[in-house]
């Protein structure tokens, strides 16, 4: 089998390809360390097989395994990192990823399980993908739903918001805007009301979630 990794951490990179060269059915095909480096890997070198990392310094691993499949490239792609979030495994594996190994796992193991691949068994079996796939979908509804409460925010809202991540209270935030506590206060209120939140703590973590607010 034609493999291609891809893993910015020298210290496992080279050990791994090492081991998978003395292999007499595996052949190591290309080493990228990048986004930028694996591009042009997926066609140049031909890999029937690419182990991703999902964190290179350029950039997401997901987003290779989403070009290779834009391309059309005959390469299946698996995640091959040593910690992985569900949801991210998920997006993953609607980005293409056929599956998912960690780092921590012997290279005997990794080795069969590729094998296993090429003989066409699934290492993430039908009924798994689609409860990654539906975790995809459940997580973009939430996405949609907060940037909608984000939209309904005013800039006055937005700076309420950003001073009281910055630790002033509602005193310091009326002075700071020129206007009474009262209207901070009414601020408050209608902030709460259009994040769907019951505390001024689930507002302010819903704001550096989504990105409303900076905290230095």
């Amino acid at each position: 089998m034609r493999v291609l990794l891809v893993d910015d951490h020298e210290s496992f990179l080279e050990p791994l390809a090492l081991m998978l060269a003395r292999e007499p059915d595996v052949e190591v095909v290309g080493m990228a360390r990048s986004l930028a480096e694996a591009q042009p890997l997926l066609t140049a070198a031909a890999p029937e097989v690419a182990l991703v990392d999902l964190d290179l310094p350029d950039g997401d691993g997901i987003d290779l395994i989403r070009t290779a499949r834009a391309m059309g490239a005959p390469v299946m792609a698996v995640v091959l990192s040593a910690s992985v979030a569900r949801a991210r495994l998920a997006r993953a594996v609607e980005a293409g990823a056929v599956g998912m190994l960690h780092k921590s796992k012997p290279v005997a193991e990794i080795i069969a399980a590729l094998r296993r691949l090429i003989a066409g068994e699934h290492l993430i079996s039908p009924a798994e993908t689609v409860e990654l796939l539906r975790l995809v979908g459940q997580q973009r509804q939430r996405d949609l739903a907060a940037k909608t409460a984000v939209d309904r925010l005013t800039r006055r809202e937005c700076e309420v918001l950003q001073l009281l991540a910055e630790g002033l209270h509602d005193r310091e935030i009326a002075d700071r805007l020129s206007v009474s506590t009262e209207t901070i206060r009414t601020h408050m209120v209608n902030l709460l009301r259009k994040l769907e939140v019951d505390s001024r703590l689930e507002a302010l973590v819903f704001a550096v979630r989504h990105g409303v607010v900076t905290i230095d």
